[in-house]
């Protein structure tokens, strides 16, 4: 993989994280690079938003990958920035660590060792995450007399509901990677020897479909979350009908009634 770079000059130094792309594999990688703990500073969770949206619109990338260098992948954020950010920038956190779930791409996250604060929020807020068997999440605001303030204990809410939201939240608990995934918020737990395997084989997978139909469903999905059943159906009938004019659709067809591998374009 490369080193990447951008055009944005709030982007010419990169605060604690560095960006690597494959062009053969069309991924991108994200990679919280701030030993051992891979803290995340204030000034730093602008920085990651402005690259998650440079890599959206990139027509080189097709997946992006968040992990991190070392046995953890972030122990959370500088509680120190949390007392000497002006309210206006405090106000953005969730803006900002929603970055991955606004992306119209899919974004997997590779965990290991803590996954802690705003390191989970960033996890919570991605479509994938695979969890090396090393790894606890937890939400430890309340040990600093304060609350999620990034969407964690939202997020979570929805995946696992509101009684193992509270067991988590409120008493600051660390959950590890089986009960996570038994939980449903890891997608995987895999050994931490196969951690980078297996996110590999997810990367390779996902760019096998349709960027189209990917873009879409990611979307589709987001937008449904909190509507009733008669909305999520029709919305999914739209979205439907849409793809059914699309070169893709008409590309997978064809390639299934040929009996070989579709080649789509995102068209």
């Amino acid at each position: 993989m490369t080193p990447m770079t951008f055009g944005d000059p709030r982007l010419a130094t990169l605060n604690g994280f560095k960006v690597e792309f494959d062009s053969e594999k069309q991924r991108a990688d994200i990679v919280l690079h701030r030993p051992p703990l891979n803290v995340i500073e204030m000034p730093q969770r602008d920085q990651l938003r402005l690259v998650f949206e440079a890599l959206d619109v990139d027509e080189r990338v097709r997946v992006i990958v968040l992990r991190a260098i070392g046995e953890h992948f972030s122990s959370g954020g500088n509680i120190k920035g949390f007392l000497e950010a002006s309210p206006e920038h405090v106000s953005k956190l969730a803006w900002n660590i929603a970055a991955p779930a606004r992306c119209s791409k899919p974004v997997i996250v590779a965990n290991r060792g803590y996954c802690f604060g705003v390191g989970f929020e960033f996890s919570l807020a991605c479509d994938f995450r695979i969890a090396s068997e090393t790894t606890f999440y937890a939400l430890p605001e309340q040990k600093l007399g304060q609350i999620p303030g990034s969407g964690g204990s939202a997020r979570l809410q929805k995946m696992i509901g509101i009684t193992r939201t509270k067991d988590i939240v409120m008493r600051s608990k660390r959950i590890p990677a089986r009960q996570a995934y038994d939980w449903g918020i890891a997608t995987e737990c895999v050994p931490d020897a196969e951690l980078e395997k297996v996110t590999d084989a997810l990367v390779d997978e996902l760019r096998t479909f349709s960027p189209l139909a990917q873009r879409t469903a990611k979307k589709l999905l987001n937008d449904t979350e909190d509507s009733t059943l008669a909305i999520a159906i029709e919305l999914e009938g739209h979205c439907y009908s849409r793809l059914r004019q699309s070169e893709d659709f008409k590309e997978g067809v064809e390639a299934f009634n040929a009996k070989r591998p579709p080649q789509f374009k995102g068209l």
